[in-house]
């Protein structure tokens, strides 16, 4: 890695001061009824996400980049542009896409702390991809030094096998991502302007009348669609529309082109190109207002989330297509679950939020963010999981890096726009998305407003909001109520709890308890709000017994431990002796809860009884008497000690043993 190990400090001092002042202005999200906060102006303050953050700029981005060297990532570069002599050296034609999507994460960084050493590394990685540049704008580093002998996936010439598995479209839709977030960091135009030739290239290839293909791997059409927005050319726009228009009725069912995208209403094939289709599908419509569009994704996100996701929040069931299985076949060991899809999951159900201002969707998304998502990383920041089943017999062990490298490039992305997530606002109305410790002031259309949040979450419901507005006055804020509080874990009926309480959301405006109405999932505060007014809600966590739709063949007769947003589960390394593997839990065994500083860098566990099982002579299998009493774990953070035995959903006797 070529450039310097940022301090902690330092890092922590600059996330509480304002943004770098020369961000572009953000339009990210132009056309949405809803606007988010971005994360370049909230402030994190808190002890859950700021260290993973930290983590994530110290360790991560320079590992990805520094196995981007050793395997010949970036080198492929250096060689297309006649830098250096050589050939392909790396292992798959998609790897270009693994630099742009770190260049993405490290420019998000910079937008977070200004970096002279960084900067001037992401400079020179520029540099080499303009030079790889082709004259007429095509980008793609394995034909361009291969020719003809390109690899098989790429077809003998450009766009023969783009609907299949050439990555040509996919790789440059990660290219402008990054080429429009280095700009804002810094407000140069070289990677942009790499990035609007290589646009007009395929504008100009592409289109009805011209080469009617769909991507193969989507993601083009959310990066068309940040070109757009970032430079006002409308066929960026058009292009984006006609990429999806142009699926079906005959293609392939593993990359969603066996119908067109309006007629689709379940999700089928390849987890990661449906979830980047769909979002991409998000951002067209917030933009043209095709209500097709909004029925098409709506429709499918009904089926995901009744029928194939997972408890931990992640999708995408089987290992062969790496993707979508059959309705409520959930299985555990051999759940699939990637890492990218989980990432890919936040993007859309942040999106249909924007959409719709319904916080089921950001239900959704805090539950895949802090367990599905958050597995697929360690907590040292230099160890991945690509799948992230929720059952282990010791066989999955996190790995350094992967022949196939998009998660761990991907993860190096999400982390910094974590902040972006919290918060968002409608005309006079703002809302309360996540709970974190945290600063932000924005401005809507009327006034500046600056929140401060304080809390202790995910393992502590007390939450503190303060509210600074510019002038008093009447304003809506709306504070999510997240569906675990009010016996939903999950939209739909995929999940539910053991048992039905009258759980007590409490909601103290200035120290007086208050009365509120719940709308679309958020507690409506609509009155007067005057300068350091202070909102006090109470989230009861207690601990929960999830029990699957009876569908779910895999998880009959077993329950899954949830407190608050994060899923449990139980690993050998936490118990004494017994076999997690032979134990049945009485469920009628109470639990316990404590927070542990000195585990797993600080972790809320759970503590119950279970009963072993033993096979007498004759074959059959008995309960012992013996209650042993065993530790759970926050899902996210296992496999962290090592490969072992793991369980997220434990068999119970549904009587007590006798």
């Amino acid at each position: 890695m070529k450039y310097k190990q940022i301090h902690s400090e330092l890092i922590i001092l600059l996330l509480l001061v304002a943004a770098a002042c020369n961000i572009k202005e953000d339009k990210s999200t132009e056309g949405y009824p809803i606007t988010p906060i971005p994360f370049t102006q909230v402030k994190l303050q808190d002890n859950f996400w700021l260290p993973r953050i930290l983590k994530n700029t110290e360790v991560t981005i320079p590992i990805a980049f520094q196995q981007s060297e050793e395997t010949g990532r970036i080198k492929n570069f250096e060689v297309a542009g006649g830098l250096t002599k050589g050939t392909f050296c790396s292992k798959y034609a998609f790897d270009d896409s693994d630099v742009f999507k770190i260049i993405e994460g490290a420019s998000y960084s910079l937008m977070i702390k200004p970096d002279p050493e960084l900067e001037q590394y992401l400079d020179s990685l520029i540099y080499k991809i303009a030079a790889a540049q082709e004259d007429d704008g095509y980008i793609y580093t394995n034909r361009t030094i291969l020719g003809d002998s390109a690899h098989k996936m790429a077809g003998t010439e450009r766009w023969s096998q783009v609907s299949e598995h050439s990555h040509e479209l996919y790789n440059v839709g990660h290219m402008y991502e990054a080429a429009v977030a280095y700009f804002q960091a810094t407000g140069k135009r070289t990677y942009l302007d790499v990035a609007i030739k290589n646009a007009n290239l395929i504008d100009k290839e592409f289109g009805w009348g011209k080469i009617e293909k769909y991507p193969g791997h989507q993601e083009i059409e959310i990066g068309l669609v940040k070109l757009y927005r970032t430079t006002g050319d409308k066929k960026y726009l058009d292009l984006a529309k006609f990429f999806l228009d142009v699926r079906g009725p005959e293609g392939w069912e593993y990359n969603q082109a066996h119908q067109k995208v309006i007629e689709q209403r379940e999700p089928v094939g390849h987890a990661v190109r449906a979830l980047y289709m769909y979002s991409g599908m998000a951002d067209v419509a917030a933009l043209t207002g095709d209500p097709a569009y909004i029925n098409a994704i709506n429709n499918i996100w009904e089926n995901v989330v009744n029928k194939k996701m997972y408890v931990t929040g992640c999708i995408g069931q089987a290992g062969g297509n790496e993707g979508f299985g059959p309705d409520y076949e959930l299985p555990n060991l051999t759940a699939y679950c990637e890492t990218c899809a989980s990432i890919a999951n936040v993007f859309w159900n942040h999106r249909m939020f924007l959409l719709s201002g319904d916080a089921k969707y950001i239900d959704v998304m805090e539950r895949t963010m802090y367990n599905a998502l958050l597995s697929g990383v360690s907590l040292s920041g230099d160890l991945f999981f690509y799948p992230n089943p929720l059952e282990s017999d010791s066989s999955h062990q996190r790995q350094e890096w992967f022949g196939c490298a998009c998660c761990p490039s991907n993860i190096s992305r999400f982390l910094p726009s974590v902040p972006g997530y919290i918060y968002a606002f409608k005309d006079n109305r703002i809302y309360v998305n996540l709970f974190v410790e945290s600063e932000t002031s924005f401005e809507t259309s009327n006034e500046k407003i600056t929140l401060t949040q304080h809390s202790n979450y995910p393992w502590d419901g007390r939450v503190t909001i303060n509210i600074y507005p510019e002038y008093p006055g009447h304003r809506e804020i709306y504070i999510r109520i997240p569906g675990w509080a009010r016996n939903k874990p999950v939209p739909g009926n995929l999940y539910h709890y053991k048992r039905t309480l009258d759980r007590q959301v409490v909601i103290h405006v200035n120290g007086i308890e208050i009365d509120f109405k719940i709308k679309n999932g958020y507690a409506v505060l609509d009155r007067e709000w005057n300068t350091n007014d202070k909102v006090e809600v109470y989230l009861p966590m207690p601990v929960e017994e999830v029990i699957a739709h009876k569908n779910v063949k895999e998880n009959e007769a077993r329950f899954a431990i949830q407190r608050g947003p994060m899923v449990y589960c139980i690993e050998d390394k936490d118990q004494d002796s017994i076999n997690i593997k032979k134990i049945v839990s009485v469920r009628s065994t109470g639990f316990t809860t404590q927070f542990e500083p000195d585990l797993l860098n600080g972790i809320q566990t759970i503590d119950f009884f279970v009963h072993s099982l033993f096979e007498e002579p004759d074959g059959s299998v008995k309960m012992d008497r013996t209650k042993h009493k065993i530790k759970a774990i926050p899902y996210y953070v296992w496999a962290n000690r090592g490969p072992g035995d793991m369980l997220v959903w434990i068999p119970y006797k549904k009587k007590s043993f006798q």
